[in-house]
């Protein structure tokens, strides 16, 4: 393993973080250790396996010349402005380069008190760090950009939550930067320009080198283009394998356009657009269907952090970031409606496509078909064959709605056969379509209980879990159960954030 200097030292304002060391546990033990992503980066054997790695990831025993940090940033909360928060239970111990020479921060979740505790005890339990390291690598399987998971350890005491005491944990999060959109906000509150240049270089520097080229201020401008750009690419993607974020708070959106933070979300079952299960989100600000206008919402208060920057006239900086953000809806459209077309396995998008898309969505909420198996089904299935169309009907609620829609997407992909005669086989279309369809996600019933499994202290069903959620588009026959809805009894209601 190559270790460096903490980067943040360097690249940010002193006032931007604060040198503070994890705090010791009792007895830390080995839960989970990604060896595959610990490979890429170059860890030695002992930082793997055995009492060492537990020492080190429970942050007992702190890599040489380490100065840990934790991060200050500011950030919206549900809409509202909090002009103080940061890492309060988290500290970054340094970066390591991967065999490809990308820096990548190490960061110990649930390490105790930080000066940004706010009277919180710094500590994380088994249960919100198991959910974190499952479904952060789920994404990273499903093609989602993501932070990492690395290890994850418990700390042999207990900690105290509102539903009752729980064992404690720690988990190591690998991410290509901890900078967030509230990170602006904490410097813009402050009214400091001069650092709110210097992370602006920072962020470019590290995530949008190509930017470096551009003269200032034109740079500013481009780096609030690139980050509206990215912001769209994500929410979309999310949305491709039914993701709720859940806390979609401007302290939550990272800079590197990496999925951050897994507190209370979820993946959808049955089609609902307006779903959402966060316990926190009581009016569902951050449900499925609301998630593409809050990332516009979220890009306007990071665009209001940037102005100083992009003009000295504040009128033509907000002319300009206005012309910059009014290009997002048309940039998430398109992108969105592209990744419809490869879900029902179409090489381009058409007039009439959005139409052909809205009415099956609208058939799968009626019906309350399970978002993951109908879109797989379409993959797995060629709808030549009566008995595929058939069940596909099934799924859909067996009406004349239904039937007439499997009729309407036949004929559209004879039309594309047709028109790429000796170009595209429906076996290719099926083959790009079981890419982009996942067959396994984190169901939010699996996941409980996996967890309970794990808080009672039995670790292999997480284990098989996760398994199976490493090879999300395989077909796997003896997982067939992990692809399977809830039974009403297993239905989750809500997800909480841990905290």
């Amino acid at each position: 393993m190559t270790t460096i200097r903490n980067r943040y030292l360097d690249w940010l304002p002193s006032s931007g973080y604060a040198e503070t060391a994890p705090v010791p546990v009792r007895a830390p033990s080995l839960l989970l250790v990604n060896e595959t992503l610990g490979a890429e980066l170059g860890l030695p054997p002992d930082w793997l396996q055995g009492e060492s790695a537990a020492q080190r990831w429970a942050g007992n025993q702190l890599p040489p010349d380490s100065r840990p940090i934790a991060l200050a940033y500011a950030g919206h909360q549900f809409g509202q402005p909090v002009p103080q928060l940061g890492d309060g239970r988290a500290v970054i111990i340094g970066q390591a380069l991967d065999t490809q020479g990308s820096t990548w921060d190490l960061q110990l979740k649930g390490a105790g008190t930080t000066p940004f505790s706010r009277m919180g005890d710094g500590r994380a339990g088994i249960g919100p760090v198991l959910r974190e390291y499952i479904v952060s690598e789920a994404m990273h399987a499903l093609s989602i950009p993501t932070t990492r998971s690395l290890a994850a350890v418990t700390t042999g005491e207990r900690i105290a939550r509102s539903f009752g005491p729980e064992a404690g944990a720690v988990l190591t999060r690998v991410a290509s930067s901890h900078l967030r959109f509230g990170s602006f906000e904490y410097f813009a509150h402050r009214g400091d320009v001069a650092a709110l240049r210097q992370l602006a270089d920072t962020a470019i520097s590290w995530h949008f080198p190509s930017l470096d080229a551009h003269p200032t201020p034109d740079r500013w401008l481009a780096l609030l283009d690139a980050l509206v750009d990215q912001t769209a690419a994500l929410i979309v993607e999310w949305l491709r394998v039914g993701f709720i974020h859940g806390v979609m708070n401007t302290d939550n959106m990272a800079l590197s356009g990496e999925t951050l933070d897994y507190g209370p979300c979820a993946f959808m079952d049955a089609y609902e657009p307006g779903q959402f299960f966060s316990s926190v989100d009581h009016g569902g600000r951050y449900a499925f269907d609301q998630q593409a206008r809050i990332g516009h919402w979220n890009l306007a208060r990071l665009a209001e952090c940037l102005l100083p920057l992009i003009d000295e006239d504040s009128d033509r900086a907000v002319s300009a970031a206005e012309r910059v953000l009014d290009t997002y809806r048309q940039r998430f459209e398109d992108r969105y409606q592209a990744m419809l077309a490869r879900k029902l396995g179409l090489s381009d998008v058409r007039d009439g496509d959005d139409v052909l898309v809205e009415r099956l969505l609208g058939l799968m909420a009626r019906q309350g078909a399970d978002f993951t198996n109908t879109f797989r089904q379409l993959s797995t299935a060629p709808l030549d064959n009566q008995a595929s169309a058939d069940t596909l009907c099934a799924l859909l609620g067996d009406t004349r709605e239904a039937h007439d829609w499997v009729v309407a997407y036949q004929q559209r992909l004879r039309s594309e056969d047709a028109q790429m005669a000796g170009q595209s086989t429906a076996s290719e279309r099926q083959a790009r379509m079981l890419t982009t369809n996942p067959a396994f996600i984190p169901r939010n019933h699996q996941l409980e209980a996996v967890l309970a499994a794990a808080a009672s202290g039995d670790i292999a069903p997480a284990q098989r879990l996760l398994s199976v959620l490493m090879r999300p588009y395989e077909t796997q026959p003896d997982a067939e159960s992990f692809a399977s809805p809830p039974r009403p009894e297993e239905q989750i209601a809500a997800t909480f954030c841990g905290t």
